[in-house]
């Protein structure tokens, strides 16, 4: 049995709306994307397999919202209520919307969106990178700190420059490729795990002053509302430090000469 035929048939049999959503699951399965609780944004939401496999995985106490050009069926009774945002992701309402819906921030979102085949191998890839460039734009206006994103793009030339962009803004990047998709098929999908919104990045060097001490005993600096734990100094000093570690919601820097 081919590839193709064991999920088509698989997804008919156990409920599900496309093949596709065993892609989701094994991403998840390999990522940790969609963990209980968290709210979860699906662009390109039609025809509904990704958005199933969601709301099986955030829970009752999770949120789910699906977002196409085009209309999508709603799912019958799935925990949590999956709601729905019809409309285009280059459009800024359509974001606004999508914002308004999650109730200001998302946890993951997710892109299983493609291009219109035209079987011009170059073409096809660059038509996909542009559409995960737009996912990337969204998910930056929707992702809090440690924030999730998943897209999909096919191989090749430009694939390289997009995962380095996507690096900029998270703590790391990956390359998945699900056992779901087809064996010819030259999609992979860039999964980028815990957003990055602070005001630096590793390797800076600024001048800070230490307003408190952390618990173990470092000194607390503030940048723009965002900590950098500093060793080595008390309060009330002023010092110039180099970042040294990034995460979500906190770094760590060092004092220099």
């Amino acid at each position: 049995m081919s590839g193709k035929d064991e999920y088509y048939n698989k997804a008919k049999q156990q409920g599900y709306r496309a093949r596709s959503a065993y892609k989701l699951q094994q991403l998840d399965e390999t990522a940790g994307l969609l963990g209980e609780g968290r709210t979860a944004v699906d662009l390109g939401a039609a025809p509904g397999g990704w958005l199933q496999v969601a709301a099986e995985r955030v829970g009752e106490r999770g949120r789910v919202v699906g977002v196409d050009r085009q209309s999508v069926e709603p799912l019958a009774d799935p925990a949590p209520p999956v709601e729905y945002v019809r409309g285009d992701i280059t459009d800024a309402d359509t974001v606004r919307q999508i914002r308004e819906t999650v109730d200001g921030e998302a946890d993951v979102v997710l892109s299983d969106m493609a291009p219109n085949m035209t079987g011009e191998y170059d073409l096809d890839h660059a038509r996909s990178v542009h559409l995960a460039r737009q996912a990337l734009s969204v998910a930056e206006e929707l992702l809090g700190p440690g924030g999730d994103l998943a897209v999909k793009v096919f191989d090749g030339r430009d694939l390289e420059a997009l995962q380095a962009d996507m690096e900029e803004g998270f703590d790391y990047v990956r390359q998945v490729r699900p056992e779901a998709s087809r064996d010819a098929s030259s999609e992979l999908y860039l999964v980028a795990k815990h957003r990055l919104t602070a005001p630096v990045r590793t390797g800076d060097r600024l001048t800070v002053e230490v307003v408190d001490e952390g618990e173990d005993g470092d000194g607390v600096a503030k940048v723009e509302g965002f900590t950098l734990f500093v060793p080595g100094v008390d309060p009330g000093e002023t010092v110039e430090v180099a970042v040294t570690e990034i995460k979500p919601r906190y770094g760590f820097a060092e004092c220099v000469d």
